[in-house]
């Protein structure tokens, strides 16, 4: 916010706007009867009604400790700050109200003595490129403007925590939590590499998850196009993103952006939500760097125990140094994640594969282990996912995958890297539902080996044809 004159807390307060003369008139009467009479000294008056302005919720402390500052200006075109939320890689964030629809919105702001020629241009592009991106897990924006030289760009306000604070409330969470969240995350990438972005910056301090377990993508400041007509000079490229969750190849090449860095740095937020913990926590970032190029993170089961084999393999898989290894797309990784996926949370067309998925996998298991076996593993475990069906999944996440897009090498520059700040945060958020319940759509019942045979046929001529039309959709979906 715009800097003030020294005025006094008073002065200020009645500039501001933020309380009327008779509240302040209340502030100062309720500060005299509780500490008898206030200090003659500015400072220490003002310490003393700020401190009653807060206790008496006529303030909160981000607004108290400005106008102890000095500051008077609340407002960005027509709305109204009324908190910090915290710091993204471009600007400062700020929660503010619209002042005649009400509406919460988060507002991100270059503040003016950060606004050089270079930012300026990456923050207008910032605002341009948010502009053209529609999707329930993409923080969507708002509005854009420039009041007294100042920049910002009002997007969607997400009530909840980062992901990063969640975990560190939380602990640890279970595969089915964070592969629900992970899932949505990888939709909302999925949207932007179909239309040639990458993110460049996923991490844990920028997925936002609400109350309710829905979870979007932030802060997309360091996004870039695949197709390189940014970059005409490939020397003045940087590494751009934070180094607990840089891909090798975007250390190697930052100047060649790949979907396969974002899904690298999506399997090290996967393995931080289940762990708790970086893949690569100890050292400068230069070892960090390092660690990304050379080394195999820990096992996470050292760390969860609860975690299945399956489920591990896919965040090796994730996390794979050779960008080959890694899934070929976004979609690729909500559906391998498919076993562990609540699937009230994805849209229509993908709970139903994964659903059509899950139960070919029950007849599947059925068909090569004893019933009695198996029905115990399932009860257990709480989903289905078996070893000995991951080449159901494998088959249908290579149909419904595809290739990222191709661009030419360049020659490599010297890179620096450029950290930011975490994502902005809300209102603490309860832990989400439990999810340790069978997720699948068919409950398996005891029965004989020999019983399996005529039902397992019976699935595969009524299931076929509804897998045929839900891959129909599917394709629909994603190419309109």
């Amino acid at each position: 916010m715009a800097e003030g004159s020294k005025l006094s807390f008073e002065e200020c307060a009645r500039l501001s706007g933020l309380v009327s003369p008779e509240q302040l008139e209340e502030i100062i009467q309720a500060a005299r009867a509780r500490w008898e009479d206030l200090p003659e000294d500015p400072v220490l008056r003002g310490e003393r009604l700020a401190e009653q302005a807060v206790a008496m919720g006529l303030l909160n402390p981000w607004q108290a400790r400005q106008l102890l500052e000095g500051r008077t200006k609340f407002t960005l075109g027509s709305y109204r700050v009324v908190d910090s939320l915290g710091r993204g890689g471009v600007g400062q964030v700020f929660k503010a109200v619209h002042e005649l629809l009400g509406r919460e919105v988060a507002i991100k702001v270059l503040p003016r003595e950060r606004a050089t020629p270079e930012r300026v241009e990456q923050f207008l592009r910032e605002i341009r490129l948010l502009a053209s991106l529609d999707h329930p897990h993409l923080v969507r924006a708002l509005d854009a403007g420039k009041d007294g030289g100042v920049y910002y760009l009002v997007l969607e306000y997400v009530p909840g925590l980062d992901l990063r604070k969640y975990v560190q409330i939380s602990g640890p969470l279970s595969p089915e939590e964070a592969a629900s969240i992970v899932a949505q995350v990888a939709l909302g990438l999925d949207y932007a590499h179909r239309r040639g972005l990458v993110h460049r910056d996923v991490k844990p301090g920028n997925v936002l998850v609400t109350a309710e377990g829905r979870a979007k993508l932030s802060d997309l400041g360091f996004a870039s196009s695949v197709f390189g007509e940014e970059f005409t000079d490939a020397r003045k490229m940087k590494i751009m993103g934070t180094a607990d969750y840089l891909a090798p190849d975007q250390i190697q090449a930052p100047w060649d952006p790949r979907p396969a860095w974002d899904i690298y740095s999506l399997g090290c937020t996967l393995y931080y939500a289940v762990t708790g913990r970086v893949p690569f926590p100890e050292g400068s970032t230069e070892e960090k760097i390092r660690a990304h190029l050379e080394k195999e993170p820990p096992d996470p089961r050292e760390f969860n125990p609860r975690l299945p084999d399956e489920f591990v393999a896919v965040v090796r898989e994730m996390m794979a140094k050779d960008p080959s290894a890694r899934p070929a797309t976004a979609h690729e990784v909500v559906l391998r994640l498919g076993p562990w996926v609540d699937p009230a949370v994805l849209p229509g067309e993908y709970a139903l594969l994964i659903g059509l998925e899950r139960q070919a996998r029950v007849a599947s298991s059925r068909a090569h282990v004893g019933p009695q076996e198996d029905v115990g593993r399932y009860e257990e475990s709480g989903k289905v996912g078996s070893p000995a069906l991951a080449a159901t999944g494998e088959s249908w996440a290579t149909l419904m995958g595809g290739q990222p897009p191709e661009v030419p090498p360049a020659e490599s520059p010297e890179g620096d890297l450029q950290g930011h700040a975490r994502g902005h945060t809300g209102s603490v958020v309860p832990p989400l539902r439990d999810s340790a319940r069978p997720v699948g759509f068919l409950q398996p019942e005891e029965s004989t080996g020999e019983a399996w045979a005529p039902l397992y046929a019976l699935l595969l001529f009524a299931v076929l044809p509804i897998m045929l039309i839900s891959l129909a959709l599917v394709l629909a979906s994603l190419f309109r």
